[in-house]
């Protein structure tokens, strides 16, 4: 994995290919001043569409739209948005006009440069407008209307999606961004391959994560791994993976560790092999352990870097739908003991995910089908677009990957550390886990067992009809609906014993509808009982 770029914190080089980067985005989303913050950073000029169209009318935007109306408004602002997108093309910085993306040829335009999607929340964006001179900007239920409308197609030109983070969120990353660019470039000269379902968006993307520890880049797109995409670049590699996929994908670092393939290596007794390992290679603070698997190997390789030296950077690298969809982000690590599935971790953000869709075309179909269930959980709590995308049952394409990528990223953001919010991302892990405990971590694959426990959960949730239909997406992937190899007692104490518990009691992630589902709630003895007969099959 060699690196494309250099970080921020070391100098940003000029662009050499993916055009200039442009900040799109809402009304008071901060396009302006992130253009100039980043337009600094790298020694370059900002251009803004909006201050160039002034100078082009020779008066404001408000008193030329107000006179002239909105059409002719946007055919000078369309001339001008093509004439700056054209003079920044060797590598500028640009900020557009919230509404200028309205028009095709200026969508045509950005095909040929790096966007930046900056979002905004409503609320906020009324009261940044507000009283700034902006025609649109006047009546509330018209402004929250547009926003609403506009946010697709802001979604449909852009290669990087920026989260309401406070405004020098466009400078923490600005290295992945100048990576993100160089990457597209790449892939303009036959690098790294399209996105499928992405029309007109060429080499990756990337999303910016954020966590209360510590924010960080998600990059998706196929092909990453071949061609050695790799961030951050300025430190020493070491790395984690299973001998498995060590024949799939090479892995360019100082010293690597494969472990063995399966649940059994996520233990304290390879985390101290690991650990071991890499203390004997020279290993520092300083360097990136990079975790190159599915959730097992993220975990192991997570935990093991949250706790060598107190703490070093790491990389996931996720090769399995398990871990594309859920493990390999919001820093959860850890290890399992006997007396119950991840007991022992920590909290430890990534500085980075390289998300390769490329990679799933190694797995065996009975992996590939265990990490279908992750996806249905994640549509579930999503309801909306995803859920309606995933009901329709196939496989799982890109846009479905990063639609499962945004879900969690949005609720992490909120609530890191389980406190509240974060524990809905366990609908059907609580019976899930018991069964994988209660059958020694051997017989079911994670997402296998993560099914049959969305079934316990939605059959406690009282949507008998919800049920029906998950099972049957289930089926049609050849995932178990019923479990053997542990009896209904056994998988009942080890939900009684989760590792949520809390004050005696373990509270359930319940769904109300897709898109409504709530953690914390209490059980009847009784009622887990029967939801956990009705799966087993003796």
């Amino acid at each position: 994995m060699e690196a494309l770029t250099e970080d921020a914190s070391e100098g940003v080089a000029p662009a050499t290919g993916g055009g200039a980067l442009v900040f799109v985005g809402f009304m008071g989303a901060g396009k302006t001043g992130s253009a100039r913050s980043v337009a600094a950073e790298l020694g370059v000029a900002a251009l803004d569409s909006d201050r160039e169209l002034e100078a082009a009318l020779g008066e404001p935007i408000e008193a030329f739209f107000d006179r002239e109306g909105e059409p002719a408004f946007r055919q000078r602002e369309e001339q001008a948005v093509l004439t700056v997108l054209e003079r920044a093309r060797g590598g500028g910085v640009v900020a557009l006009g919230g509404g200028a993306i309205g028009s095709e040829r200026v969508r045509d335009a950005l095909r040929d440069h790096t966007v930046v999607h900056l979002e905004v929340e409503p609320g906020q964006a009324w009261r940044r407008a507000t009283g700034k001179g902006r025609p649109l900007a006047r009546d509330r239920s018209r402004f929250d209307q547009l926003h609403a409308d506009r946010r697709a197609v802001y979604e449909s030109v852009s290669h990087a999606v920026l989260p309401p983070a406070g405004r020098d969120v466009a400078r923490r990353s600005l290295g992945a961004l100048v990576a993100l660019r160089e990457a597209r470039g790449m892939a303009s000269k036959g690098g790294t391959a399209p996105l499928r379902n992405s029309p007109g968006l060429d080499g990756p993307r990337m999303v910016w994560a954020r966590a209360r520890s510590g924010d960080y880049p998600v990059f998706l797109g196929r092909g990453l791994i071949r061609q050695g995409f790799f961030y951050p670049a300025e430190a020493r590699r070491f790395a984690v993976t299973d001998v498995n996929v060590a024949r799939h994908h090479r892995i360019d670092a100082e010293h690597t560790v494969a472990v063995a393939a399966g649940e059994q290596s996520k233990v304290l007794a390879s985390a101290e092999s690991v650990l071991r390992r890499l203390a004997q290679a020279g290993a520092e603070r300083g360097d990136v352990l990079v975790a190159v698997g599915g959730g097992v190997v993220g975990d192991l390789a997570g935990f093991c870097a949250g706790v060598y030296q107190r703490g070093m950077r790491h990389v996931q690298v996720p090769t399995t739908l398990v871990a594309q969809v859920d493990s390999a982000y919001g820093g959860k690590t850890g290890v399992d003991l006997p007396e119950g599935k991840n007991y022992v971790g920590v909290y430890h953000q990534p500085s980075a995910v390289l998300c390769d869709p490329a990679a799933l075309a190694t797995l065996p179909a009975a992996e590939l089908a265990a990490g279908y269930a992750e996806v249905v959980k994640t549509a579930l709590i999503a309801g909306g677009p995803l859920w309606a995308r995933v009901r329709q049952g196939g496989a799982p394409d890109e846009e479905t990957i990063l639609g499962c990528v945004r879900t969690k990223l949005s609720v992490v953001a909120t609530d890191e550390r389980d406190a509240g919010r974060r524990q809905v991302l366990n609908l059907g892990h609580t019976v899930g886990h018991a069964i994988e405990s209660a059958t020694g971590y051997r017989r079911y694959r994670h997402g296998e067992a993560v099914g049959l426990g969305l079934l316990a959960a939605l059959r406690l949730s009282g949507r008998d009809a919800l049920r029906s239909e998950v099972a049957d997406l289930l089926g049609a992937q050849g995932l178990p609906r019923t479990f053997q190899g542990a009896e209904v007692d056994e998988v009942v104490a080890y939900c009684d014993r989760d590792k949520k518990r809390e004050g005696g009691r373990v509270g359930f992630v319940l769904v109300h509808a897709p898109g409504e589902v709530t953690p914390g709630h209490g059980v009847p003895p009784a009622d887990l009982r029967t939801a956990v007969e009705e799966l087993h099959a003796p």
